[in-house]
Parts: C-alpha cells; sequence; structure tokens
C-alpha cells in the first residue's frame, strides 16, 4: 500500500495503539503548532518504525501541549529493508544528503566506513538519526534505517559474512557500464560500499578486488562526487539486482 503523501507525516518514539494518545515532544510542539499552525482536530499519519503507520487526530489540552491520539491504522509495519549501504563520511552538509537519499533508496542499516583518504568524520550519530527519520517522514517511508557506529574498511571486510555482497564503485574500473558485473549477481543479500571524495587507496582497491564477496562497478564515463555516485550507484543496484526488479 502506498503511502498517503496529502497528509503530514510524523515520526514519533511512543507505541501506538487506537485511543491512546501519544504527547508531542517540545519540538514537534513548535512545527506542528507554531510552524504548520494546525488547528484542533486536524487529522496527521504518525509512525513509530515499529507499528505500522497511523491516522490520528490532534489536540490542545492546553495551550503550549499537544495529544495525537490514534485513531487507524492506514498502513501495516512492513519488513525493514534488507540492503546495506556501506559509506565513508563526507563533509557534514554532503553526508546529510547522503544519509537522506539512502533512506530514499531503500537502505536498511547505514554503516559508515573509515578509509584512507576519508575527509569526513562522525562526530554524532543522533545527527544521521534525524537526517535518516526526516527522509522517513516526507517520502512515506515506515521502516527507519539501522545506524551503526563507524568501522575502519579492513576490520569491516575481516568480519564480513561471506553470503552478503559487497559491490562497490571503482573509479578505475576498465568500463563504464556497470550492468554486467550487477546482472551477474546471484545473491539476494546485497550491500553497497561508497568511497571517499578522494576515492579509494591501490591498497584498498587491491584488497576489495581480491576477496570473493566483492563485485567491483564503474559509473560510467564521468568522474562524480561522492554523494552523487551513491545515488547512482543505489539506483543502477536497485534495477538490477535489487527491489526494483
Amino acid at each position: 500500500m502506498r503511502a498517503n503523501y496529502r497528509m503530514q507525516r510524523l515520526y514519533v518514539e511512543a507505541d501506538l495503539f487506537k485511543d491512546q494518545p501519544v504527547e508531542a515532544n517540545a519540538g514537534q510542539f513548535n512545527y506542528l503548532a507554531n510552524v504548520l499552525r494546525l488547528a484542533e482536530g486536524t487529522e496527521i499519519l504518525l509512525f513509530n518504525g515499529r507499528h505500522g503507520e497511523w491516522r490520528a487526530s490532534l489536540t490542545y489540552p492546553t495551550r503550549k501541549k499537544i495529544l495525537l491520539t490514534p485513531l487507524e491504522e492506514t498502513r501495516p509495519q512492513p519488513e525493514a529493508p534488507d540492503l546495506v549501504f556501506l559509506f565513508a563520511p563526507l563533509k557534514v552538509g554532503r553526508m546529510d544528503y547522503l544519509i537522506q537519499k539512502a533512506v530514499e533508496m531503500g537502505a536498511g542499516l547505514l554503516q559508515p566506513v573509515m578509509t584512507q583518504h576519508v575527509q569526513g568524520k562522525i562526530t554524532s550519530l543522533e545527527r544521521l538519526e534525524a537526517n535518516a527519520v526526516e527522509a522517513a517522514e516526507q517520502c512515506g517511508i515506515l521502516a527507519i534505517p539501522t545506524i551503526a557506529p563507524p568501522q575502519k574498511l579492513k576490520t569491516l571486510l575481516d568480519t564480513w559474512p561471506a553470503d552478503r555482497r559487497i559491490v562497490f564503485c571503482d573509479e578505475d574500473s576498465a568500463t563504464n557500464n556497470p550492468m554486467a558485473a550487477l546482472s551477474a549477481i546471484s545473491e539476494t543479500k546485497l550491500a553497497l560500499l561508497v568511497g571517499p571524495e578522494g576515492g579509494f587507496s591501490e591498497e584498498e582497491r587491491a584488497l576489495l578486488r581480491g576477496l570473493p564477496f566483492v563485485t567491483a562497478i564503474p559509473l560510467g564515463p564521468r568522474i562524480l562526487r561522492a554523494d552523487t555516485a551513491a545515488v547512482a550507484a543505489l539506483a543502477v543496484l536497485q534495477a538490477t539486482a535489487g527491489d526494483w526488479r
């Protein structure tokens, strides 16, 4: 069932059950009351990543308090997407964009990976989580991706499960077309690895190419920025080997 994009959607942490009011927190109160200026009785959609999506009615029991009362479930909770998105951290503004687009494109786990040429850093997992929630609110997504703490690339690869194939964007591939390599993938468990703005080192490329559970793909004849490459790679991966098929 597709999302209703005509109604305002709001992520809440509380459990969602029929006729059990949820109190908006301070930030949500300001957004609903002062930014959107929603009137008493307005209906919005609530989700928490666990109990599906609910149509809820808004009330003001006091001037400084909003209660959101679930009325009926509009969509059941789906299974979380299985795609793992591995990414080298970027500078803050571009990393915000990267997280939002990965969520929109169906990533179920977001894993920061520290590479030799990485230029960004993870200072707050909460910021990544906030961007993931914002993307979910705007795009009708019910399953909030898990965000894992950063890991070094070699450490990650040393403990990687052999039944999940990693597709990595190799800027030095001999061809421009990723379709042949992606079409040859038989595994259903997939991960996408996107490198930093400076690209993978020769040592990292040799390490990745030497692993039996890794597939290297190119992304066309042009040099792409890391955030652009991530969106392009997610699209072709989902179309050829993921959940767009």
